[in-house]
């Protein structure tokens, strides 16, 4: 499943709570839930391949996503 029309905050938003936090900020925003680290830059609207790495980056499943969003 590809995610379109996904802002970088609203993918922030997403996995905060699936229980990142924000460790870094800049032209990327990177993340960790003290295991696992996910880089998101920071744009209007996320590239879909790009957006399914980060969420396979994060060991989170497209379902569990979607339900995040």
């Amino acid at each position: 499943m590809l995610f379109t029309d996904v802002s970088s905050e609203r993918a922030i938003k997403a996995f905060e709570k699936a229980g990142f936090w924000i460790s870094k900020e800049g032209k990327h925003v990177g993340m960790t839930n003290g295991t696992r680290k996910i880089t998101i830059p920071r744009h209007n609207r996320l590239n879909p391949y790009t957006l399914k790495s980060i969420i396979r980056d994060a060991g989170l499943t497209d379902e569990e996503f979607k339900k995040l969003i």
